[in-house]
């Protein structure tokens, strides 16, 4: 008989700490709200703990967001789980998800602890937190590499202490599947109580076996896994949910387990995470990669048109990924951008639809087709937008190879045109200085990525910006079929979101 296999999303936590990709409240509802749509089992929606604004946007989404279990981390130690409760209980469904190492070198290193005071800490936490909440979750963290023997008596302490939850991190993506999936099985036979909890699996990709070793451990016992979407995380990242849940649907006999995600939603959550957060998805990502399901051999293109099967496993419809034949031009009207964006899954409100039919027009106007491609892109920038202190209304450029680029830039605040120029190394740099001029505030680049979201010489460009503005790092995204106003527009966009959260 098939076992569910629970999906906790850790996306709003763990892979909110990729630099750059800091999230604010009404993004990371978003995001919530659309992981509920997935259908993913728990959400752990943040560390309170960490900042005040982690604290309100995990409130935010404890009360807005119904379905899955609410979660917040928390050291084992009371004033977090205090905070870690103020944040989940007015959720549907609370959990308060406390965490302490259990490895030598993270208690001599990191904790300064013997075993025994960790131990009662992880007990006392345990204890703690069950006065505020039914649904405890305890973390052994750096698992792997723990003392099998103190990791067995750290795990039945914080069960006979009240945990529902058991997770074994594999922190530092150490293990290998063999070793891991051993681990496991050996858990669950040396410590009765791992039969009465759930049993679940957290492994970074740090030598890329993130989803193998949580495979190892579903083949082995386990019976919840923590993952994220597109595998974002700490470092190389955590192990991929789509993967995980593609695996078990498409190869069910080789585990005999499920998930209850909602596939349907898998791509459209992956899209929504890689342009809210700035985090571009290689294109040969499984699953959702843009070439995951691209031919180009010809033999393969044969057999494609002959029978799907003969190389997909996975029908990319099944995933929620559209391709429509329908033409959009500037010449459209809104019955047909409407009509198309019903067909896409979109059902936008009056004022979005117009937002999105203005930037249309815009784009429109110097690209002979709007491709479903270039839609989505165009719908999903503008509906992720933080509030906008400047707007980008035009840009001039005197260039050459003899010739020092200047740039004419012209922003709008509070309706008021605001115009100024720069030069600078190329035209690009002179556009991102003339920018700086008139927001008033200098910004390092430290991260540029340009791409074309379609094929041809007039495709959307995608410009994806990391910027250090005052100590801290912040995120833009633009398209045009411009590649210097599609930068522009993600080096403002980064301005603005800095301005967003200094108010």
């Amino acid at each position: 008989m098939s076992r569910k296999i629970h999906i906790f999303d850790t996306t709003l936590r763990d892979g909110e700490q990729v630099p750059g990709a800091k999230l604010n409240k009404r993004q990371k509802i978003e995001i919530a709200e659309q992981l509920a749509k997935l259908g993913v089992d728990i959400i752990e929606a943040g560390f309170p703990c960490s900042s005040p604004e982690d604290l309100q946007a995990v409130k935010a989404i404890s009360e807005v967001v119904r379905g899955p279990v609410i979660a917040g981390l928390a050291r084992a130690v009371k004033e977090d789980i205090d905070i870690a409760w103020e944040a989940v209980r007015r959720a549907e469904r609370p959990r308060i998800h406390a965490f302490l190492g259990s490895s030598d070198i993270h208690l001599q290193k990191k904790l300064r602890r013997d075993r025994e005071t960790a131990l009662e800490m992880a007990v006392q936490a345990v204890r703690y937190a069950k006065q505020y909440c039914e649904d405890v979750e305890y973390s052994t963290e750096d698992a792997s590499r723990t003392d099998f023997d103190y990791l067995c008596r750290v795990i039945d302490a914080a069960i006979k202490a009240g945990a529902t939850v058991i997770n074994v991190p594999d922190t530092v993506g150490y293990a290998i599947p063999t070793e891991f999936g051993e681990l496991i099985r050996r858990l669950k036979e040396r410590i009765p109580g791992l039969d009465h909890v759930v049993l679940s699996v957290h492994c970074h990709n740090d030598l890329g076996l993130a989803v193998a070793n949580s495979l190892a451990a579903i083949a082995n016992g386990a019976n919840q896994v923590e993952c994220t979407v597109n595998g974002v995380g700490e470092r190389a990242g955590n192990a991929s949910l789509e993967e995980i849940v593609m695996i078990l649907k498409t190869r069910n006999l080789a585990f005999q387990a499920h998930t209850e995600v909602n596939i349907k939603e898998i791509y459209r959550t992956s899209r929504m995470v890689s342009r809210v957060m700035n985090v571009p998805v290689q294109p040969n990502k499984a699953i959702v990669g843009s070439n995951a399901f691209a031919h180009s051999s010809g033999i393969h293109q044969d057999g494609i048109l002959k029978d799907r099967a003969t190389y997909e496993i996975i029908k990319p419809e099944d995933l929620g990924i559209r391709e429509h034949k329908l033409v959009l031009t500037a010449r459209s009207g809104r019955a047909a951008l409407r009509h198309r964006l019903t067909a896409l899954g979109y059902d936008l409100p009056a004022a979005d639809f117009e937002r999105v039919y203005e930037r249309f027009l815009n784009v429109a106007d110097r690209k002979k087709e709007i491709s479903s491609k270039d839609l989505s892109s165009i719908v999903e920038i503008e509906l992720t937008k933080v509030p906008e202190t400047f707007v980008f209304r035009d840009f001039q450029i005197m260039s050459g190879s003899s010739m020092t680029p200047l740039a004419a830039v012209t922003l709008v605040k509070d309706g008021k045109e605001l115009i100024d120029a720069a030069t600078g190394n190329g035209p690009v740099d002179a556009v991102f200085n003339g920018i700086e001029r008139i927001v008033g505030q200098q910004g390092i680049l430290r991260d540029y990525d340009l791409k074309a979201v379609t094929m041809g010489k007039d495709a959307l460009g995608e410009a994806m910006v990391r910027v250090e503005i005052a100590g801290s790092v912040y995120s833009g995204i633009g398209t045009s079929p411009d590649v210097i106003e599609a930068s522009a527009r993600a080096y403002l966009n980064a301005f603005n979101r800095f301005f967003a959260n200094s108010h």
